[in-house]
């Protein structure tokens, strides 16, 4: 790599010794912790399976940069916070990124701006296709026993493009020209099951009920006897999506937008909570629920509805849903639409963290891929630090169970969690700060390369620790016989 132009930069602050600055010939990185992340996807084929599904029709004996070598590197740039391609002009340069995508320190660089666009507007329909059954296949083998129940949630984000890309179109209410991503993750193990990219204006459950239907064929063709629930905001709350969850024997719970007919049934019960705050003081959360036709719906429903009075004011929240236990128990029926806010958080891991709202390319189906590639880094992240996590145990005096714990409790749970369990918990961001992002040297000889940490670095037992859960992994199992 070229230093350009040799330098030194002098800071006189210290006062006793001036502090200089140089660069110096050697090949250095900023991300030696994408190692172990790398190791552990070698051992899960994450990246090597959905590299696989992409039809590559250039002339083989002429290919300098293979599929695979350029999928490794926008998936560790994504986690590395590299999301463009712009940034791999320089990545490619990068040692650690050489070494990632199989090559030595030493070998020719990695695949450049230009190239890396050339391969994503290469993506066909049918390689897509193929992509959603990987995300598919992974997410079956991410368990080691058939679950009895699987919870989904199914949402949307909005994703800002500038310039002319295919099927962007100016939206009223985020009042901007935009692309809508939609995403189905899973409430038991985090990872992202399907996606699918709008065009700017669409409804969010345009062809929603297809994407269901598709995944609940494939997940009773692997576990015949899993039940399924699906979850969604207001703009899923749909005839169609209602039709295809009861055809498909899906329990679903559905956030539905107050009208007069709902916010009349439910006055009584808000004058109710209002009069109790004012009397005790404390915060006030009621239910009630009933049946409920709306007119486009050839049938009722059962309607929960929440109601609080609390110092910021009221707040009146209402689920359509057809889970059995609503009808004696609301309160839990909605407490457990809610839980759909982890799911959230997620959706905001996927787009603010990972830069998933940064579909550039002019193409549609290029911007598709694009949605792939951060949902493969994302779920590669999501498999690591369920690997790594170390919880505080519960202990004997925990009165419940993590699953049964609410409010204040939980949140304390939850804190002291982080706390103790940084990685296990930790967004991308934190991913970043304790382990990616660290300085180092690689020193390459005829026998092996050595890549040098800081022994003053503070998370150098973060480090430490998850390369030997990795490497743990992949271990090979002991003889029996």
């Amino acid at each position: 790599m070229s230093l350009h132009a040799a330098w030194q930069k002098s800071f006189g602050f210290l006062g006793s010794k001036p502090i200089v600055v140089e660069p110096v010939e050697e090949p250095l990185t900023s991300d030696a912790g994408l190692l172990p992340i790398r190791q552990f996807d070698e051992q899960i084929g994450l990246t090597a399976q959905f590299a696989a599904a992409l039809a590559d029709r250039r002339h083989e004996p002429f290919v300098e940069h293979p599929f695979a070598e350029m999928v490794r590197m926008r998936i560790d740039g994504i986690l590395a916070g590299y999301a463009d391609q712009n940034d791999h002009d320089q990545l490619r340069y990068d040692p650690v990124f050489k070494l990632l995508a199989g090559r030595e320190p030493a070998d020719a660089d990695l695949a450049s701006q230009p190239t890396l666009s050339r391969f994503e507007n290469a993506i066909d329909i049918p390689s897509l296709r193929r992509l959603q059954d990987v995300l598919l296949d992974q997410f079956l083998a991410s368990f080691d026993e058939p679950p009895r129940r699987l919870v989904f949630d199914l949402d949307t984000f909005d994703d800002p493009t500038h310039g002319q890309q295919q099927l962007t179109f100016f939206h009223g209410y985020y009042d901007q020209y935009q692309y809508q991503a939609r995403v189905i993750t899973c409430a038991q193990n985090d990872l992202v099951a399907m996606v699918c990219l709008l065009h700017g204006t669409a409804h969010p459950a345009l062809g929603a009920d297809d994407d269901l239907e598709y995944l609940v064929t494939r997940l009773r063709q692997q576990w015949p006897d899993v039940g399924i629930e699906l979850r969604g905001d207001s703009g899923m709350a749909v005839p169609v999506m209602y039709e295809v969850c009861e055809r498909l024997d899906v329990q679903y719970s559905f956030g539905l937008r107050l009208n007069p007919v709902l916010k009349r049934r439910s006055d009584a019960l808000l004058a109710e909570a209002v009069e109790q705050y004012e009397q005790t003081g404390e915060p006030q959360r009621l239910f009630t629920a009933f049946w409920y036709q709306a007119g486009s719906w050839p049938l009722p429903r059962w309607v929960v509805v929440k109601c609080e009075a609390q110092a910021a004011g009221t707040n009146r929240r209402a689920v359509v849903t057809n889970r059995p236990g609503a009808r004696v128990l609301p309160q839990a029926a909605y407490d457990a639409y809610a839980d759909r806010g982890e799911s959230e958080n997620r959706n905001k891991e996927l787009k603010g963290e990972l830069e998933a709202d940064r579909l550039s390319d002019h193409r549609y189906l290029a911007n598709l891929f694009r949605l792939y590639l951060h949902a493969a880094a994302l779920n590669l992240l999501v498999r690591l630090r369920r690997h790594v996590a170390d919880p505080p145990p519960e202990g004997p005096s925990a009165q419940l169970p993590r699953e049964a714990l609410s409010g204040p409790a939980r949140r304390r749970f939850f804190n002291r969690r982080r706390e103790r369990d940084p990685l296990g918990e930790g967004q991308a961001c934190t991913w970043r700060m304790r382990l990616i992002k660290v300085a180092a040297r690689v020193v390459s000889s005829t026998r092996r390369i050595v890549v040098q940490l800081s022994g003053s670095w503070p998370h150098l037992e973060h480090y430490r620790r998850v390369s030997q859960q990795v490497l743990d992994l992949s271990l090979p199992a002991p003889d029996s016989g």
